[in-house]
This record gives C-alpha cells, structure tokens and sequence, in this order.
C-alpha cells in the first residue's frame, strides 16, 4: 500500500497537493468505499485517498495530461486505476464501470499543476521561456500559438477581459495584433514581453501578463465549460450520501462551484406563484458541508500557490 506525500515529482519537477489533508478528510467518508479523484495531476490526492481506504475501497483517477497518465504508473496498487480524459467526461467513464449512481465521493483538483507551470516545454509559464503550447493534453486541439495566430482583435480582447479579467484587455489585444503582423508568436517569453510593454498599469507583485496568460489557458482547454460538464456529471454520478469536493484557485471557478452547491442546496423553486410546496417536495438534492476553507498561513508558506485555493464540499441527498 503506498504512503501518503504532499510532495510528488515528474521530470524534476515538484508538485504539492493543495489542502492535501482538508480535502481527503472531506471526501473520505467511508473507507471501503469508491472514490474518483477527477484531476489525478501527479498523484498527491490520491495517494492520500488511498492511505484512508480498507481492502475494500477503491479509486478510479482520471486525467487528459499524458505525463500524468505516466505519473500514475508509480502507483502499485490493486485498488487504483486510471484512465486519461477530461473530467468533464466522468459519468461516462462511470457508465462504462458500472459505477454510475455509486460512487461515494468525487474530487476535482481545478487548474494547472505545478509541474505544467514549472516545465517551460509545456508552455504555461511567462516566467519561463518555451514553445508557446497551453495545452493539457498537447496531443489534442488548439495549441495557444495557433490560436494567437487566427484570432481576430474582437476575439482576442473577448477572451482577455472574460477569462482573465484584464482591465486593458482591449489595447493589450491591438499590441498583440500589431507585432504579430511582423512575425508570429511562437514562444512564451516573446508574449509575455510584448504584453509588459504594452500593459499600462502593472499590479503591485503580479507579473504584467498574468492575466492574459491565465485568459489564453483556459480559453484553450475550456476549463470552465469544461467545469461546469464536470459538476452536472458528478452529481449523478454520486451515489446518495456521496461527497463532493471542489478545490479552485480563482475567482472565475469558485464563483460556478459556489452558484452549483447554491442552486441544488436550494432547489427547484421554479413552481408557479401561489402553489404551496411541502419541503420535501422540493428537489434540494445537494446539502453544503462547512463553510469554504482556504489553505492555511503555514500551508501558503510552504506553497505560495496554495495562496489563492479555495475548497467546497457538498453531500448528495438523493
């Protein structure tokens, strides 16, 4: 049986599992029970998922990072396995397990892993020069570089201001356009650089292009569509009683997780004026557990990543 860590690494790479403890104390409610781990990354939840289940439990991970899928390779256990895809996908990979209906926690693990920032190859990072890629999975779909590179000014400022919330979105696009006319953009640090230069007002400890960069990431891999499949998909997929947990590291996430747990905590209300409703007639199928936690002083300092996490739980009634 493997040993739980924080602390995983691929490639030389390290990755510590945010709200490690916090999430599994959440999710694991039932130790012979099964669980998903919705965003294996490099295995930190799951391998503390595994420490807290008997001979009977089981986990089923998933994930479309194809160094992830190699990652999991390290696991030797008879209770694990994993398949790669998108977690948006995980009822269907239930069905086909018969677990539909049966599961009895969910975990989704939101966003980039410390690996995919740190590897200047995958091409996530302003801070490190490499191809300029965003991909999750880089077998699959439209590199960022492709994208920068068919995009209109109209688009470009679209997906600026929507998914990185970036005030000068629009004059941050024109300068893009502009310097693409001369030459492609194939490299992280050349747009990064071309963004600092056009970027009027810099944050105070944030990195110019921060915004545009999370803005062009999520575009590429539809992480918040791919979301909000992915929350549809596990309340079903769960089994009454089953929990689900949700870790999310800016605002834009956390806001859709919020407005989930919100709307099915509090039910089908859409009933015409006047017609009286038992409660138990109301389709109330989630009940929140605790309050949002957020990592700790101690946690932030041994990852300044973990800063920004924020993490919601919630029960499935039936």
């Amino acid at each position: 049986m493997p040993s739980p860590s924080s602390e995983t690494s691929v490639r030389g790479f390290a990755h510590e599992s945010v709200l490690l403890d916090g999430a599994v104390d959440a999710l694991v409610h039932d130790a012979g029970g099964t669980y998903l781990d919705g965003t294996f990354g490099r295995g930190g939840h799951s391998r503390a998922i595994l420490s807290r289940l008997n001979d009977s439990g089981s986990l089923l991970a998933l994930d479309r990072d194809p160094q992830a899928i190699a990652e999991a390779a390290s696991i030797d256990d008879p209770r694990f396995s994993i398949e790669q895809t998108e977690f948006a996908r995980l009822r269907e990979v239930a069905q086909a397990r018969g677990l539909d209906g049966r599961l009895s926690g969910i975990l989704l693990d939101i966003g980039v892993s410390s690996p995919q920032l740190d590897d200047p190859e995958r091409g996530f990072s302003f801070l490190r020069d490499g191809p300029l890629d965003m991909r999750m999975d880089p077998t699959q779909g439209e590199s960022a570089a492709d994208w920068l590179a068919r995009v209109d000014e109209a688009e470009m400022s679209s997906v600026f201001k929507r998914y990185g919330e970036e005030r000068f979105a629009r004059r941050l696009a024109r300068a893009v356009i502009e310097r693409r006319q001369q030459r492609p953009f194939t490299r992280t640090a050349d747009l990064a650089e071309v963004i600092k230069q056009a970027h009027p007002a810099w944050e105070k400890g944030k990195h110019p292009a921060t915004r545009v960069f999370q803005a062009m990431r999520i575009h590429v891999n539809g992480e918040l569509d791919q979301l909000e499949l992915a929350l549809d998909a596990a309340l079903e997929a769960l089994a009454p009683g089953g929990h689900l947990v949700v870790i999310s590291f800016h605002s834009l996430e956390d806001r859709r997780v919020k407005r989930f747990i919100r709307d099915h905590v509090k039910g089908d209300t859409n009933v015409p004026k006047g017609i009286p409703l038992r409660d138990d007639q109301i389709a109330r199928r989630l009940e929140s557990v605790g309050k949002a936690m957020k990592a700790n002083p101690q946690e932030v300092e041994a990852n300044p990543r973990a800063r920004s996490a924020v993490m919601r739980v919630a029960r499935k009634r039936y």
